[in-house]
């Protein structure tokens, strides 16, 4: 895989000409910035920002605009840099407009046809897909003690995509025990954006007790799948640090690194 080659697609689908990644939300194009406008519940924020070739360096004026626009919606949002953005102080200038940089995360990319698919779980855990409200709410049990997540977006979000376009989404969740005691031990979502090259893994967390037991390694064998079925050509993730050395071992590449810096009005 040519990691640049591959970057500059991956700029230019899903930065630059994004589908929006929620039924609610829309994707708009103000001067030199690409940004994701919805309602509470949906990620608000930019994704792109063509800056580093504004020779007239407004830069400044740019953040500014964007924190007026969500500000007088009543929106946090992110701006999701990445680190071969431009310009190179962009960081800093972000950080002094009053924006809190998160923690970063790695861009990760594998070409789908290279990765395993079979999935391969530890005995008495099986596979459940979320397509509904019970699922969710399993779901976010998982999240809740694997990232601490306790918020009501994300689920709001979700149900509503699944209920306005299934087509975009595969959530699963793996569950040990036998029924009515099984529990659920670990979660992730894949996002398909209609028309892209690529797919997106997201939110995959076991919960502590059960990691180290090939479960996460398993769920991404299991979206892999679906996304070849589906004529993906790459699988993308922004790596946590915990995540990277899996990711790794399975043929991912690192291409980027990608910090958010949020901004709450």
């Amino acid at each position: 895989m040519d990691h640049t080659a591959v970057l500059a697609v991956f700029d230019r689908e899903m930065r630059q000409d994004p589908a929006p990644d929620g039924t609610g939300a829309r994707v708009e194009r103000t001067g030199q910035v690409v940004r994701q406008v919805g309602s509470e519940h949906d990620w608000n924020g930019v994704l792109w920002s063509g800056l580093g070739a504004d020779t007239t360096d407004n830069t400044d004026a740019a953040i500014a605009a964007q924190i007026d626009f969500f500000s007088a919606l009543g929106r946090e949002f992110e701006w999701k840099l990445y680190a071969h953005d431009e310009p190179s102080d962009l960081a800093e200038r972000l950080l002094s407009a009053g924006f809190t940089a998160e923690p970063t995360e790695s861009l990760m990319v594998a070409e789908v046809r290279d990765l395993p698919t079979e999935v391969v779980l530890p005995d008495g855990v099986r596979l459940r897909p979320v397509t509904d409200a019970a699922g969710m709410e399993i779901l976010a049990d998982v999240h809740g003690q694997a990232f601490g997540m306790t918020g009501t977006s994300y689920r709001e979000r979700l149900l509503t995509q699944l209920a306005d376009a299934p087509d975009t989404v595969e959530a699963v969740v793996a569950l040990a025990g036998e029924a009515p005691d099984e529990v659920p031990v670990c979660a992730a979502r894949m996002e398909l954006p209609p028309g892209k090259q690529f797919a997106g893994l997201w939110g995959g967390g076991t919960v502590e007790a059960w990691r180290g037991r090939g479960i996460y390694r398993a769920l991404i064998a299991h979206r892999a799948g679906i996304a070849a079925a589906r004529g993906y050509r790459y699988l993308q993730v922004d790596a946590l640090d915990s995540s990277r050395p899996i990711l790794h071992r399975l043929g991912f590449a690192t291409l980027s690194t990608t910090t958010p810096y949020v901004y709450k009005p």
